[in-house]
């Protein structure tokens, strides 16, 4: 019973080092802008008068979080002039994308939406943009927090960015709102351009957190793409002005793509993007429909916001860190091949609820189990591809495995609604259906689980 307990000891071990710390604040400062361009913006213009339809629209600035690896090779590769050298690479990109944001929430104080709605989308977009690129970086400096060889840390760090995220989103979401309330109370007639200005004193403090966010040396990292470029120059043939752009473009490109492969092979590195792509397939259509479904089924909006948000979050960040501490104890690949099974075995639980007809007790048991199960998932899926990037292109490697995740969730899951109707309103079934959409990713990661280049499995 003592050796039990020493275990789960030295498993809280891995949560209560410092660099866990960092990575939480590392995660708040990724999730903090969602705020802005969320439930923030969409109020905002909800109260000036606009349409749901053009609420709606706006919505879509939130596209550009699925193409950010387009640009995730040049911050891997451009150095901020002054800000590089003072306070490191990633660092001095994150602070950077902070200043772009913190201009932008003075300017939205500036502005009033009914009058000026175009340059008030324009600039939630910026915000958008500049959050996508920090979270490329945020991205790579969590990771580089971990040594290569530290799996268990790994873990433990993916289960802290998760909570991180949640935390800076749920968070800031109440610090918008009690303030927006507070000087609405108080007469302040543009009280939500205020606002604005109260969240930029937030992202000012972020900033200040994140210099205690240690950021190791950059050199080996360039010097390794200097040698990418190297090679590829020599290829070309003769060297001048012109054979030395092509070089660093053609490795700030396909450096990070030729390292993946190189270092994984061929056969393994289609087998970890077929998996990437198909693990959560099933999650998403279930996710896609589900608010409908309840709907269909009979349940009031305050039945799903209790069970489906509230309880929601608070199982989602205690699931997320035990999440981490059975990837810690029983390694990645094995967590992943769990929390596959479970979101198979999750979304019949909803097959069940279809078939039975309204139960409360039910629907409650079969949600969190869902937010667990997902808590769980993401934790595993988040460790396993930062165990697989190279460090020498760490944030553009990243972003592309899980814009390939993304693109997997986001284009195929579209279809849900469809495939829906295409069975007559089954709801049974098509959670079925779900559940077996786990099966085709779980064989991938099967036939290339012991030829993985991770430090552990």
């Amino acid at each position: 019973m003592i050796r039990k307990k020493q275990s789960l000891s030295n498993l809280f071990q891995y949560y209560m080092d410092i660099r866990m710390i960092r990575i939480l604040l590392l995660g708040a400062i990724s999730g903090f802008p969602w705020v802005l361009i969320g439930s923030s913006l969409s109020l905002w213009l909800k109260e000036e008068g606009l349409s749901r339809s053009t609420i709606g629209w706006a919505g879509l600035i939130f596209g550009v979080y699925a193409f950010n690896y387009l640009w995730a090779p040049l911050i891997d590769r451009i150095q901020i002039p002054y800000l590089t050298k003072k306070i490191g690479h990633r660092r001095g990109w994150i602070v950077l994308m902070q200043i772009a944001i913190l201009i932008s929430l003075v300017l939205w104080s500036l502005i009033n939406p009914t009058d000026n709605l175009a340059l008030l989308i324009s600039i939630g977009l910026v915000i958008a943009i500049a959050s996508a690129t920090q979270d490329i970086t945020v991205d790579a400096l969590r990771i580089e927090q971990i040594g290569e060889k530290e799996s268990k840390s790994m873990a433990a760090g993916a289960a802290m960015a998760v909570v991180g995220w949640w935390t800076g989103y749920k968070l800031g979401g109440v610090i918008a709102l009690f303030t927006a309330e507070f000087f609405e109370k108080n007469g302040v007639v543009d009280y939500w351009q205020a606002t604005f200005i109260v969240l930029g004193i937030v992202v000012i403090l972020m900033n200040i957190g994140l210099m205690f966010v240690h950021e190791k040396s950059s050199s080996e990292r360039v010097k390794s793409q200097r040698k990418t470029d190297a090679l590829i120059s020599k290829n070309l043939g003769s060297k001048n002005f012109i054979t030395d752009i092509i070089a660093w473009i053609t490795g700030t490109i396909g450096g990070p793509i030729i390292s993946f492969f190189k270092k994984n092979g061929f056969s393994i590195a289609i087998g970890i993007l077929g998996f990437v792509f198909l693990f959560k397939i099933g999650e998403a259509f279930l996710g896609r429909m589900s608010i409908v479904f309840y709907k269909e089924l009979g349940f009031s909006k305050s039945d799903i916001a209790i069970y489906s948000k509230t309880l929601g979050w608070i199982t989602t960040v205690v699931f997320t860190l035990l999440g981490g501490l059975f990837a810690i104890r029983s390694g990645t690949v094995k967590t992943m091949f769990i929390a596959g099974g479970l979101m198979a075995l999750t979304n019949l639980l909803f097959t069940v609820l279809a078939w039975s007809g309204k139960s409360e007790i039910l629907f409650a048991f079969a949600v969190i189990l869902d937010d667990i199960t997902a808590a769980f998932a993401t934790v595993a899926f988040v460790a396993f591809i930062s165990l697989l990037v190279d460090r020498t292109y760490t944030a553009t490697q990243y972003a592309l495995l899980a814009s390939i995740g993304t693109a997997g969730r986001t284009l195929l899951a579209s279809s849900s609604g469809a495939l829906v109707d295409w069975l007559n309103g089954d709801w049974g079934i098509f959670f079925i259906l779900t559940a077996i959409m786990v099966i085709p990713s779980l064989i991938c990661l099967w036939f290339i689980r012991n030829k993985l280049k991770l430090s552990a499995k």
